[in-house]
Formats: C-alpha cells, structure tokens, sequence
C-alpha cells in the first residue's frame, strides 16, 4: 500500500493507495522525532513528490493523525553498480506486523561497485556479508564489500559442478531441489547473524535470485509473509538484476579448471555485455520458487519444518528472529 518509486538521482515519487489525510516527513532513519523534514502535512495526495538524493539511505514515515507513523523505503537501493540489492523491509505479515527496513539487504555479485556505492553501503550499518557462492564463483569475484565496510564475511566451500548437473538433468523442472541441501551451512550463517543482531545482514549470490532467492523465502516464511507476497518478490529479480556488472570481462584461460569460467564467458560473449535476465519460471511455465514450496512441504512439511529438521534451528529461534526483525 506504500511504495517509493524513483524519478531520478535526487527525487522520487512516494505512492499510496488510500486517500486518507496524511502527514509525510523525510528521515535518515526509521524513528519520527524533532531532527526530521516535514514534506507536506494532512495531504489526501496518493502520489507525493521528494527530494531522494541516491546518495544516501532515507526513509519516508507517513502519518494518519496520531497514529504511530508507517515507515516506507526503496525496496531496490540506487546503486550505480549493483545488481539486485534490495532490503527485506516493508512487507506486511499475515498477523499484522511489519518487516524492520534495514536488517537484512539482499543482492547479486558485487565486483563492480563504485567508490560512491561502497559510502552508501557503509552507511548502512552492516555487521556481516554472507557469501552463498561456490568457490569457482568466488575465486572469479571475491568480494570487497567486507573489506570497504569493516564487515564480517562467511562464506563454505563447495563447486558448481554438482549443482550444473543437477540444473541439466531435470530439463529445467524443479530444479531447486536439493539446494536446500547444498546450503544449509549458509542458511545456517545467515540466520544466526540475524539472530545476533549485530549489525545488518547482507548475503548474495552471482544473480541474486535462485539461491538468494530461496534464502529469501524460508526468512520471510518464518517472519509471516503470505506466499502470494514471498512469491512476487521472488519474481521482482527478473527486473532488479543488471547481469552486465554481475560479473567481471573473463578469459576462461585466466582460470584454468574453473567450471564457471568458461560458463561465464560464453555468456558474456552471447549478450555482448547487456544479457537480460531471465524470467524464473520453468518450461512448463510453473515459477521455480512456487515448485520449491511444494517440494519443502512435502518432504520437510513445509520451510519451517526443513529449518529445524536440516538447519537445526528451534521455536525459540523463530520467536527471536521475529522479536528482531518485525515491529
């Protein structure tokens, strides 16, 4: 029902869907006090005008009266090289609370980062980079952003080979099966940093969808967010991602034996350096995620059950997990 859409650098268009009277302020963070910019007061608009510079991470709270205010950010972050990094926040639960913005922030690779993108990000407040990468990924691209912000960086070890294999042996039907095996170790780094709240959690992939994206759905499943919602933001990737800064120009011989390598150039080499992301349904036009749940409901039932039969994580976990991240 709220939602920012950007005009340019400096500004963007606050959307809503009522016409109630409302009171919008501009804030560097999420709490209304005495240091923030008043927009425009008892306004019925349901689109209002901005002042965003891309340069910094604000936020607008709208007000219904004396109501507690609503705080409503940039989903997608203006990066000028990123691809795909966007923040957890905003979405409603199935018991009425919301999503905390600025605990968790998903993405693709980052090698392409700007000076200016790693000042945004610094500001952000973040305490750990979660790697899900394989290490012929990883050896490709390592990340900097730990290095940039101070961050603590967790990555496992494993190759791309089986998970290739996999992808071609089914045809392109369910093929995220099996991966809920393959990250446990990350699925497990990532949740107990949010859970020690220390910091805001970023964990990313190559294109910030698959992997990341199944990460994605089992916290937002254990926070509360209806799957239609789970489902949408999955799909939000095929518009997010910018392939071209997803990955460094490669020459396969620079790494000899790396599966990825030669993957990676070809495609580099068929897009001519302005590839398009992919829609994430299957063949049979079923989305990827949608045959995922039905998979973890049927073996594990269902994410949480999965969570706690593979990941190891209890009630007490989730009770935490949602103590911290939702208001």
């Amino acid at each position: 029902p709220l939602r920012i859409e950007r005009k340019d650098a400096h500004s963007a268009v606050v959307v809503r869907d009522d016409r109630a009277p409302a009171s919008f302020w501009l804030s560097r963070d999420t709490v209304l006090d005495a240091g923030d910019t008043l927009i425009v007061r008892d306004s019925k608009a349901q689109r209002i005008d901005v002042k965003l510079p891309a340069t910094q991470r604000d936020y607008v709270l709208v007000q219904r009266g004396t109501d507690a205010p609503h705080v409503v950010a940039e989903r997608l972050l203006p990066l000028e090289k990123g691809s795909n990094f966007r923040d957890l926040g905003g979405y409603t639960t199935k018991d009425g609370r919301t999503v905390r913005w600025g605990k968790a922030f998903r993405s693709g690779a980052m090698p392409s980062l700007s000076d200016a993108d790693y000042s945004f990000l610094t500001a952000l407040g973040i305490g750990t980079v979660v790697d899900l990468r394989s290490l012929e990924e990883r050896e490709i691209a390592p990340d900097l952003l730990d290095d940039r912000t101070g961050a603590l960086f967790v990555s496992n070890d494993y190759s791309m080979k089986p998970l290739f294999a996999k992808m071609a042996s089914g045809g392109g039907e369910n093929m995220y099966q099996g991966t809920e095996e393959l990250l446990v170790p990350q699925m497990r780094a990532t949740f107990r940093r949010l859970l020690a709240d220390d910091g805001a959690v970023v964990y990313h992939c190559s294109a910030g969808q698959d992997r990341t994206g199944v990460v994605t759905a089992m916290i937002y499943e254990v926070l509360g967010v209806d799957r239609d919602t789970i489902i949408r933001d999955y799909h939000l990737s095929t518009g997010f991602r910018r392939p071209s800064v997803e990955m460094p120009p490669i020459n396969p011989a620079d790494f000899p034996g790396n599966v990825m390598a030669k993957y990676i150039a070809a495609s580099q080499a068929k897009g001519g350096g302005e590839s398009k992301a992919e829609p994430l349904f299957t063949p049979s036009g079923q989305s990827h995620l949608v045959q995922f749940f039905a998979y973890l409901d049927q073996r594990y039932g269902g994410p949480q059950g999965y969570l706690k039969q593979k990941v190891g994580l209890t009630d007490a976990d989730f009770d935490a997990l949602r103590a911290k991240m939702l208001m």
